[in-house]
């Protein structure tokens, strides 16, 4: 395993802020307001210490100092986020309107990208309080805000692949046959974590039928000889995310079930060496698509090939079709294509992949092949 790597500093953040306001300008925004959640986790280092009903809001414009209001009693907490240095404190104190303290801080008539999980509450404040104010979300307005990827989070998203390989190499040793599915994804989550991982987000252990369904939680049903099984796990390490999926056999598969997971891992194969700076997202799904309908099995790949990966485990870009950003150096996302059979089994492949230079590097690395277990 790799060692813990060096802090994101106060200047990193101040980057980060200035490059979203930036960016919120060229799209044509007056700004970006950014409630509690993982944009202004990555933009100032700083997470309120509990879900709340007061107003935090990170407040970025080109050409006017980041400001972030907070409650006065969180205040403390926020001062000693890393990002702090790089912005102002606004607090404001309970039996006082927020919105006011807020409200001075935007264009009264400009259009905003808004983080996605801001609460309704606090928008429908800052409309009643501007109503001359409009808003997008990020997700629409600024997808590539946190796409591209630096080398200091390149090397965090390497160590949590680096883990999650660990904790399957590891899940290979143990036994499935006669065990319930939530057994092994206990194994799962317990191997991420000693691998290094503060969160766990999945644990799918989808056996026979249940293979079938992608998001298939792991449930009581008991693994038996014979099984396909779909391993689907991730979450964060150094606060930057793993997702990777593997599908293996209890005891010797059939030429079919061969055959399937022969097909999946050939798209992803396939899928994997189409990245390249300057295709489009919309490309890569194509390429494993278009392998797995020529095998006869397009109607039972029923999902988009990848999502982007980050600071979440689920992200923009997303590989599906329809999406024609083009592929830039330092994206991260997933490789994932699947073949789902009701009532029978499914196989699904996936790694987190990285845009080079001149192609793709793969942040999972074990193998491909299906492997037996027992």
């Amino acid at each position: 395993m790799t060692g813990t790597p060096a802090p994101f500093t106060a200047d990193d953040y101040q980057a980060r802020m200035e490059r979203a306001a930036r960016a919120a300008a060229d799209a044509g925004l007056a700004g970006v307001l950014v409630a509690p959640g993982p944009d202004l986790v990555w933009l100032t280092g700083y997470a309120p210490p509990a879900a709340t009903e007061r107003l935090t809001l990170l407040v970025l414009a080109a050409g006017q100092a980041p400001v972030l209001v907070v409650p006065t009693l969180e205040a403390p907490d926020a001062e000693k986020a890393a990002g702090a240095p790089a912005l102002t404190l606004r607090d404001w104190t309970d039996g006082k309107d927020p919105y006011a303290t807020t409200a001075p801080l935007l264009d009264a008539a400009g259009r905003f990208g808004v983080s996605d999980n801001a609460w309704a509450l606090h928008l429908l404040g800052l409309q009643k309080a501007l109503p001359g104010t409009s808003y997008v979300s990020l997700t629409e307005g600024l997808p590539m805000l946190r796409a591209v990827k630096d080398a200091a989070e390149l090397e965090r998203l390497a160590a949590a692949g680096e883990a999650a390989d660990a904790t399957y190499e590891e899940i290979l040793k143990v036994s499935f046959a006669g065990r319930r599915e939530s057994e092994v994804a206990g194994d799962l989550a317990d191997l991420l974590r000693r691998f290094g991982h503060s969160q766990v987000d999945f644990t799918v252990v989808g056996s026979g039928p249940n293979g079938a369904n992608p998001h298939h939680e792991a449930g009581e049903r008991v693994i038996e000889n014979g099984d396909m099984v779909v391993l689907d796990f991730g979450g964060l390490k150094h606060g930057y995310g793993s997702d990777t999926s593997r599908t293996v056999h209890v005891g010797e598969p059939s030429a079919e079930e061969r055959r399937v997971h022969d097909v999946v891992r050939e798209a992803q194969e396939a899928a994997f060496r189409a990245v390249r700076p300057g295709i489009a997202c919309q490309d890569v799904d194509r390429v494993a698509r278009a392998h797995i309908t020529e095998a006869g099995y397009g109607d039972r790949f029923i999902h988009r090939t990848g999502h982007g990966i980050g600071v979440t485990t689920h992200e923009p870009p997303y590989m599906i079709e329809g999406e024609e950003q083009p592929l830039v150096p330092g994206m991260c996302f997933s490789v994932e294509p699947g073949i789902y059979l009701p009532g029978r089994f499914g196989v699904r492949i996936e790694d987190i992949v990285t845009v080079t230079e001149d192609g793709g590097r793969r942040l999972n690395n074990t193998s491909r092949e299906m492997a037996v277990v027992h």
